[in-house]
């Protein structure tokens, strides 16, 4: 961050930003931990408070967009500062988008939970407590403004294709065995890559927090291992 500035009410209101992302952050993590759970106990109730909560999410993103308008229009930021203010829209997309893949997790738990014949998948709470774990690391890279730490979420979403790739291998044999799992299999694997697409949203979120300190991009290739992408039955957002 810039050293303190002249004018006390701009450090605070650069402060309150970050404190807005901070929180909205901070509920798409909520989110997620609790779609996991709907969907590891096959909680319909708790599947429904999910998806009625990403109106918060959303609410939050309006609320960023309206103090990014306000200081580019009353404080014409520059260098660190204008980095910080633009990466706070960019931030606020990708934790909504945390959010609605929330959602959607949530709504496939109550499909899988109204299919019936549901196998439980030890790789689904693996995947979701690791993209978790990435969430609040960049959080916390973010409230710092700690490119080191920011760096190193960045290069774990190597870990959650993995597991992404493995749990998708196992699912189609599942399928191709015994015909009657192709539901319940179906919607595990559009669950799977729900939390998948979180992780990258994760990292989008550590490349920007780099920039923002650096003034750089990170110039490596993004550690992707995901190789189903050619599978014709799943897209980009995990929607039939």
């Amino acid at each position: 961050m810039a050293d303190t500035h002249t004018v006390k009410s701009y450090d605070d209101e650069l402060s309150q930003l970050t404190g807005k992302l901070l929180r909205m952050g901070g509920l798409a993590e909520a989110q997620l931990a609790a779609a996991i759970q709907a969907v590891t106990r096959l909680d319909i109730e708790l599947a429904g408070r999910v998806i009625r909560g990403d109106r918060a999410i959303d609410e939050h993103d309006a609320e960023v967009t309206a103090s990014v308008t306000r200081i580019l229009a009353l404080r014409q930021p520059m260098a660190v500062d204008l980095r910080v203010v633009v990466g706070a829209l960019r931030l606020a997309i990708e934790i909504e988008r945390i959010g609605d893949y929330a959602a959607n997790i949530s709504k496939r738990a109550i499909a899988l939970a109204q299919a019936g014949n549901a196998r439980q998948m030890a790789a689904i709470p693996r995947m979701g407590a690791l993209v978790q774990s990435m969430i609040k690391d960049v959080l916390d890279a973010l409230a710092r403004r700690d490119a080191v730490q920011a760096e190193d979420v960045w290069r774990r979403d190597g870990e959650v294709d993995d597991l992404y790739n493995s749990l998708f291998r196992e699912l189609l044999t599942y399928m191709l065995e015994d015909p009657r799992t192709i539901t319940a299999c179906a919607h595990l694997l559009f669950i799977a890559k729900n939390i998948e697409r979180i992780g990258d949203h994760a990292t989008n979120i550590a490349e920007e927090i780099y920039f923002m300190v650096k003034g750089e991009r990170l110039t490596e290739d993004r550690p992707k291992g995901d190789n189903t992408s050619n599978f014709a039955g799943i897209d980009s957002v995990g929607t039939l």
